[in-house]
């Protein structure tokens, strides 16, 4: 049976199906953003992986394949921190007895290119594309930077992963909230009480609800629509998101099986094992937690470690482990609970209008 929404996100997003493709940094590309568009959905670009001149770029092509569809331009909101070599140093013993058993010199570890926040620079591509659609991961970023982006014309996106940050996210004014279970594969959008130590950290990700127990109070909490994302990768999760109140649903997990998704071998492997199961909220491969497949590391190390450098700045020193995203050991395979629900063999296009049943 299709799922049934009330249409207020179609609505204001001007979409014809109310699917938004997760924007995954490292695995969304601009075909699987075309292709969910094309669809009827709402395609979505991970400009935390961008340069300002690759975002311009992006949506060029995106508006080439898909004129006059809408688009989503995804970024952190994220601080970023403060160097501490003592920290970094720290990190890297630690992970010094896996350099040596790969034959590999523990103090020659690339720098960490890690993820770009929001910020003057990518304010300014918005205000030049004028994308019709502007998410956030991390909460906000400063509120003139958010101002300009409505100036711009965009509608304003950002995840919560409790009633509280829906709450904040409805009073600084987004125009849709994303509720965010603890199922939902990748990093955690987690900003309140704000992201501070490893014990906050670990104890914030011990009081994470899951989906089923999150929609129905964020729905009940605020006034704006609200889209559905965690453990959804069939149209039976589709369905059950609209009868708890969602007015959309923000599906990831299930695009990294399409072809378009640009993921390591050592990911894709990941994924095909995938369960209900195996999955773990870590922190060891970025700093902040996100859930992927359980691996070596994550199983010896943690999954939540100590001594982590804060977010962006852990992954630098994983690189030459990961031999070239062919060692599973090292790789961070994100994924939700649910991938095992996700089809193996359809496009961004056709599953984005599989997932509507």
């Amino acid at each position: 049976m299709p799922a049934r929404f009330n249409g207020r996100l179609s609505d204001l997003l001007g979409i014809t199906l109310p699917i938004v493709q997760a924007p995954m940094a490292g695995a969304t590309t601009v075909d699987m953003a075309i292709g969910a568009a094309l669809a009827g959905g709402l395609g979505s670009l991970p400009c935390a992986q961008y340069t300002p001149d690759q975002a311009r770029e992006a949506v060029a092509a995106f508006r080439a394949a898909a004129p006059g569809l809408p688009v989503n331009l995804n970024f952190f909101s994220h601080q970023t921190p403060t160097p501490n070599p003592v920290a970094a140093l720290a990190w890297r013993a630690k992970l010094a007895p896996y350099y040596v058993e790969a034959r590999l010199d523990p103090t020659q570890t690339p720098p960490n290119a890690g993820r770009a926040p929001f910020d003057e620079a990518f304010c300014a591509v918005v205000e030049e594309i004028r994308p019709e659609v502007v998410s956030f991961h991390f909460g906000l970023p400063d509120a003139a930077l958010v101002e300009r982006v409505r100036a711009a014309g965009s509608r304003i996106l950002s995840s919560a992963t409790t009633v509280a940050e829906a709450c904040w996210l409805e009073d600084h004014g987004v125009d849709a909230i994303i509720a965010m279970g603890a199922e939902a594969g990748g990093h955690r959008a987690t900003f309140l009480p704000g992201y501070g130590g490893q014990l906050e950290a670990k104890l914030d990700m011990a009081a994470q609800p899951g989906l089923f127990a999150l929609l129905p109070q964020i729905v009940d909490a605020v006034r704006v629509p609200v889209i559905a994302a965690g453990g959804i990768a069939d149209p039976r999760g589709v369905a059950a998101a609209a009868t708890l109140g969602a007015a959309g649903v923000q599906v990831g997990t299930a695009y990294l099986f399409t072809p378009e998704a640009q993921i390591p071998a050592a990911h894709r492997e990941a994924l095909q094992e995938a369960r209900d199961d195996n999955t773990m909220l870590t922190d060891l491969f970025t700093g902040r937690p996100a859930r992927g497949v359980a691996n070596r590391l994550m199983l010896e190390q943690g999954p939540l470690g100590e001594g982590v450098p804060p977010f962006p700045t852990a992954g630098g020193a994983l690189v030459p482990l990961r031999d070239g995203g062919e060692s599973r050991d090292f790789v961070n395979a994100w994924s939700g609970q649910a991938a095992r629900l996700a089809p193996r063999d359809l496009s961004a296009h056709d599953l984005t209008r599989w997932l509507m049943g």
